[in-house]
Formats: structure tokens, C-alpha cells, sequence
């Protein structure tokens, strides 16, 4: 599916984005993962606020990465390509590449532990987004200087899919985002 994103200006213009994504979803007909894109992305961002609670950028992206599926529906194989580029002028090159990096990290590890369970919908996504990596794409990608946090940016995303777990409120996330968003300098992408 074509189309491009245009950057996001602000902490405010992504907060609204954000707030969006309740009753929206992973599919324009709602048939994929159990929970809104709202929910998903306050569980992902908590579940790694827990995990790497020093890591700021980490949990942004946790909280942005599904945005593509707000901004185009119906681009499975681009969503992530399409949050990352909304949100690499605002939060920078890091964000922006964990972002990026979070579909292909789904392949590495379908690749790298192939006994790994995924959601029904990443199962069916997979083959839409270039199915498993072979040994020389996941040996590659194994050696992206992002591929660490990307992993666990996928491993918090697969687990961040659960009905009815409250994980807070959007609003909370706003001085995050802009301590992220005033930093974006600091990081090289």
C-alpha cells in the first residue's frame, strides 16, 4: 500500500495521535490482535518501563511503534516504516530506528526461535512482512547496533496484547515524550 506520512511536529500534535488509537486497531476490520491500538501501546510502553526503567527511548518506542497502522491502515508490511518515519523528527534517530527495527526483530527471532509463539495476527502478518529471516538476514541483522533493543522492544510488544490489563493512562506518558523529544540530539542514529 502506498502512501507517506508526513512528521510529527510535536508532543502535543503525537499526544493527540495517541489518544486516537483508542478503538482503533492492527486491522481496518478490527479482526486482529484482542486489544485497541491504545491499549497495546500503553502495555508495550509499561512493560518496558518495568523492564529497562533508565531507557526512556526504549519505552517511546514501545508507545509509538504501532502508530503506522493508525496513520495507514491496512499496511502491515509498512506500519513500521511509516511510525518511523512520523516520529523521527520529534524523537529522534533512535526512536525512530527501534521503530523500524521492531518488524524485523519479529522475523529474527521467528528465525532464531522458531518454537517462539506468536500472537495469532504476527503469525499471519509474518509472510506480509517478509516471513523468517534466513541465516544470512538474521546474522546481518544480529549486527545492527539497535538489534539488541529492538528484540526486546518485540519481545514487550507480543507480550503487550492482553484484554482488560490496565497499564495507566495515556496522559502519563506526556512528560516522557517530551524529555525523549528534548533530548533528540543525544543520540546518533
Amino acid at each position: 500500500m502506498a502512501g507517506t506520512v508526513q512528521g510529527i511536529r510535536d508532543v502535543g500534535e503525537l499526544m493527540e495521535l495517541l489518544h486516537r488509537c483508542r478503538g482503533a486497531w492492527d486491522t481496518p476490520d478490527g479482526s486482529g490482535d484482542p486489544v485497541d491500538l491504545h491499549d497495546h501501546a500503553l502495555q508495550t510502553a509499561a512493560l518496558l518501563r518495568r523492564s529497562h526503567p533508565f531507557d526512556k527511548e526504549l519505552q517511546v518506542a514501545g508507545l509509538v511503534h504501532d502508530l503506522g497502522h493508525l496513520l495507514l491502515p491496512g499496511d502491515d508490511a509498512g506500519h513500521a516504516e511509516h511510525a518511523a518515519d512520523a516520529v523521527r523528527t520529534l524523537l529522534g534517530a533512535r526512536v525512530a530506528r527501534l521503530v523500524r527495527l521492531h518488524v524485523p526483530a519479529k522475523r529474527y527471532l521467528a528465525a532464531v526461535e522458531p518454537q517462539r509463539a506468536l500472537s495469532p495476527q504476527s503469525a499471519l502478518t509474518l509472510r506480509a512482512q517478509g516471513g523468517v529471516m534466513s541465516a544470512a538476514e538474521a546474522r546481518a541483522f544480529a549486527g545492527d547496533p539497535e538489534a539488541a533493543g529492538a528484540v526486546i522492544l518485540r519481545q514487550a510488544d507480543d507480550a503487550g496484547k492482553v484484554v482488560g490489563l490496565d497499564a495507566g493512562v495515556m496522559e502519563d506518558w506526556r512528560p516522557v515524550l517530551e524529555l525523549v523529544a528534548a533530548g533528540r540530539h543525544d543520540h546518533a542514529p
